[in-house]
């Protein structure tokens, strides 16, 4: 079996987590209840997790001349995935996610920083690493030019392309029917279905792409037929992440060759373990912890 190589193109950012009781109005000062930083963004959270699983994993991104991102590069590097083509952008501040925790409820600003520094020049200056993994990993908290050539040289070089919509945006129909597989949630999945650019015949060749993530619902997928793959349940503790380790799972699955459905399963497995703790990365359950879990249930 070929060495299972999994290349995440994307964001890498640091989670500033603030918690109160009291959301503040406008003007209005509270005191909170307490702060703390997380290594987060939508990239970061899928190599962890990939890597987590087993995976020879590399990320492509980009972080800032900062202390944010001096940790950003740590922390990966700890967690096992491969940081040689993480580029510092001098003179500019790494992603951050602003997140303001109350009530059991969550408001987010996000300031993406040095991730716009992730151009289509880089993207193509990093061609011969597209060209050697066995799959892609790709978000969209990224410029979507670089989004769209990434697919484009992975295409050219026949490597599968996992695309996760997320934050939805428009997307040109192009990366849509570029990309191998799709993975939007069912608000995500609907979004993309309406864009305009698609004929009827194209979004029903995008669908068929769509693995769409239903919480602890399970996923649908498209082949012969709509099929539901179930979740597993659990008792959960913190969602966040869930999301991110499903494609992280999902990429080591499908690297080793496995057929869709079981990649699914795998990737359902894992997403329910990570829900189980607190914290996105420090949540995403190891390979042996997920292959017990499966094995118990």
């Amino acid at each position: 079996m070929k060495e299972r190589k999994i290349l995440v193109i994307g964001s890498i950012n640091m989670d500033l987590v603030t918690q109160t009781n009291i959301v503040p109005k406008v003007g209005e000062t509270v005191l909170g209840t307490s702060f703390f930083t997380i290594p987060g963004g939508k990239g970061a959270n899928q190599a962890v997790a990939a890597s987590k699983l087993g995976a020879d994993v590399t990320m492509l991104g980009c972080v800032g001349d900062d202390a944010f991102g001096q940790e950003l590069m740590q922390n990966l590097s700890d967690q096992g995935v491969t940081t040689n083509y993480i580029k510092t952008v001098p003179n500019a501040s790494s992603g951050i996610a602003s997140i303001t925790l109350s009530e059991g409820d969550n408001s987010i600003i996000v300031v993406p920083g040095a991730n716009h520094e992730l151009t289509p020049d880089m993207v193509r200056e990093n061609e011969k690493i597209i060209a050697d993994a066995n799959i892609i990993l790709l978000q969209l908290e990224i410029p979507i030019e670089s989004v769209k050539l990434s697919i484009e040289l992975a295409s050219k070089h026949s490597v599968p392309v996992i695309l996760n919509p997320a934050p939805i945006q428009s997307l040109p129909k192009e990366l849509l029917l570029q990309a191998t597989y799709i993975t939007p949630n069912e608000h995500e999945q609907e979004s993309l279905l309406l864009n305009g650019e698609l004929t009827e015949e194209e979004s029903e060749q995008v669908k068929q792409k769509c693995i769409v993530t239903q919480g602890s619902q399970g996923v649908l997928i498209y082949q012969k037929k709509e099929e539901l793959i179930p979740g597993y349940k659990v008792k959960a503790v913190d969602s966040t992440g869930a999301g991110d380790t499903f494609n992280g799972a999902l990429a080591v699955s499908l690297s080793k060759g496995v057929a869709l459905k079981e990649a699914c399963q795998f990737a359902n497995a894992a997403a329910a373990l990570s829900v189980t703790k607190l914290g996105a990365q420090s949540g995403m359950p190891t390979l042996e912890e997920v292959e017990k879990f499966i094995a118990q249930v």
